[in-house]
C-alpha cells in the first residue's frame, strides 16, 4: 500500500539550491582537470572550426625519366610585329592597264595581235576599215589635184605676156587657197594615224587606205582580246577589242571592318598569300584607303599595290592579306608548346625553380607569331619554364591515380 509523502515547500527550495552549488563545482573541477586557468569573466564558448576548400596551386614532381619528355628555359622576349589580317581578291593594276578602242567608228579588217602577248607603245592591234577616215582620204586627193591644176595655171599666166593683172591677182590667190585646202587635208588624214610617207604615196597613186591602224598606248601584256575580222567597233562601245595591262604590278582590293578602319593607313607593309602559291608571300604597301563603306556589308576597300614581275598572279585570285598596322613591339614570349589550354580555357604553363619540382601558373596571353606566344601577365623574363612538353606535365596531374 502506497501513502502519499507530504513535502515542506521552504525544504524543497534548500535542496535544489544545493543541488546547483553540486553541479558548478563538478564543471569547476572538470575545467581545472583539462588545464584551463578558471577566469573572472569567461568567455563564451567558440563555435567548432569548419574545414573550407583551398586554393593551393597545382604542383607536380617528375622523375629524372619523366624529365627527359620535357625541355626547360628560362622566359625571353620576342618582337611581335602588329598585324591585321584581311580577305580580298587579285587584279590588274587600273593606272597601267587599258581597253584599246578606236578613236572612229568602223569595221575590223585584221587582228593583229594574240591574247597573253607582250606589246610595245605604238605597237599595232588591228585595222578597220573607217568611214570617216576614207571621206578624210577622199577631200586629200581631190585637194590635191585641185592645188595640182591651181599651180598649172599660176604658172600659165605668169609666163604669158600682156595678162592683166587682176587675172595674175586671181591665179595666185586660187592657188594659194588651193594649197592651204591641201595642208588641211593631209592633217586630217594625219589624225588617222598616217604617216607623212604614205600620205605621199595615196596622193601619188590617187588610191586611198582604208585600213585604220589601231595601236596599243603603253607597253605591256594583251590580256583580252575579243576582236574578230568584220566585227563592228566603235569608240567606248565595249567590249573593247583588246585591253593592254602592265602585268608587272598588281593591285590587291581587301576589305576590312569599317569599326577597324582608323588602323589603315597609306604606305603600310602588306604581305599577300594566294592558293595557287601556298609558300610564296607577295609584298607591297597600302596605296589607297577608298572612302565609302558597303552599306550591306560595313566593309571598307583598301587598296595595296604588289609587285609581280613574273605575272604569277592572276585577277580574281581570292587572296590572304596581313597588314602590319603597328610596329612590331617587344614582349615576353613562350613557345606555344609551353602554354595548355585548360577545360575552362584558361592559358597556364609549368614553371621551376630546381628542374623537378613544378607549378602551374595561370598565364594572360596576347599575339601569336612564329611559334610564339606573347605573355601579357604570368611570368617574369628568367622564370625557368616548360617550352616543350607542358601538355604532357597537364596530363600527368589529370590522370587517376593508379591502384
Amino acid at each position: 500500500m502506497r501513502f502519499p509523502m507530504h513535502v515542506d515547500k521552504k525544504f524543497a527550495l534548500v535542496f535544489v539550491a544545493a543541488g546547483v552549488v553540486v553541479a558548478a563545482l563538478v564543471l569547476l573541477e572538470s575545467g581545472h582537470s583539462r588545464g584551463q586557468a578558471p577566469s573572472d569573466n569567461p568567455a563564451p564558448a567558440a563555435a567548432p572550426p569548419v574545414a573550407t576548400p583551398t586554393s593551393a596551386t597545382p604542383s607536380i614532381d617528375l622523375t629524372p625519366t619523366q624529365l627527359k619528355a620535357i625541355k626547360v628555359a628560362p622566359v625571353g622576349t620576342y618582337e611581335f610585329p602588329v598585324d591585321e589580317d584581311a580577305v580580298g581578291s587579285i587584279d590588274y593594276d587600273e593606272d597601267l592597264s587599258v581597253q584599246v578602242f578606236p578613236d572612229y567608228q568602223g569595221t575590223i579588217i585584221e587582228t593583229l595581235g594574240q591574247l597573253g602577248a607582250e606589246v610595245q607603245k605604238g605597237q599595232p592591234l588591228y585595222t578597220i576599215k573607217s568611214p570617216d577616215l576614207i571621206q578624210a582620204e577622199s577631200n586629200l586627193i581631190a585637194a590635191a589635184a585641185t592645188y595640182v591644176l591651181t599651180k598649172k595655171e599660176l604658172d600659165r599666166v605668169q609666163g604669158l605676156g600682156g595678162v592683166a593683172e587682176r587675172e595674175k591677182e586671181q591665179a595666185t590667190s586660187d592657188e594659194q587657197t588651193a594649197e592651204g585646202a591641201l595642208k588641211a587635208a593631209r592633217d586630217a588624214v594625219r589624225v588617222f594615224g598616217k604617216t607623212d610617207a604614205e600620205i605621199d604615196q595615196m596622193i601619188a597613186s590617187r588610191q586611198i587606205d582604208p585600213a585604220l591602224v589601231v595601236r596599243s598606248p603603253i607597253s605591256g601584256t594583251i590580256t583580252t582580246r575579243n576582236a574578230q575580222p568584220g566585227w563592228l567597233v566603235q569608240p567606248g562601245n565595249l567590249p573593247a577589242p583588246y585591253s593592254v595591262a602592265d602585268v608587272s604590278m598588281k593591285w590587291m582590293l581587301a576589305n576590312v571592318m569599317e569599326s577597324e578602319i582608323e588602323m589603315f593607313h597609306l604606305d603600310q607593309p602588306v604581305q599577300v598569300r594566294v592558293i595557287s602559291y601556298p609558300d610564296r608571300v607577295f609584298t607591297g604597301r597600302v596605296s589607297k584607303i577608298y572612302e565609302t563603306v558597303d552599306p550591306d556589308t560595313h566593309r571598307v576597300t583598301i587598296r595595296s599595290e604588289i609587285a609581280d614581275p613574273h605575272d604569277e598572279l592572276r585577277p580574281g585570285m581570292l587572296a590572304n592579306f596581313v597588314i602590319r598596322v603597328h610596329p612590331p613591339v617587344e614582349s615576353i614570349a613562350l613557345p606555344e608548346d609551353g602554354v595548355v589550354r585548360d577545360s575552362d580555357g584558361t592559358m597556364v604553363a609549368w614553371v621551376t625553380t630546381d628542374r623537378h619540382h613544378f607549378e602551374e601558373r595561370v598565364l594572360k596571353t596576347g599575339l601569336r607569331r612564329d611559334g610564339q606566344v606573347q605573355i601579357l601577365d604570368g611570368l617574369q623574363r628568367g622564370d625557368l619554364a616548360v617550352t616543350d612538353g607542358a601538355v604532357f606535365i597537364s596530363n600527368m596531374l589529370e590522370a587517376p591515380p593508379s591502384d
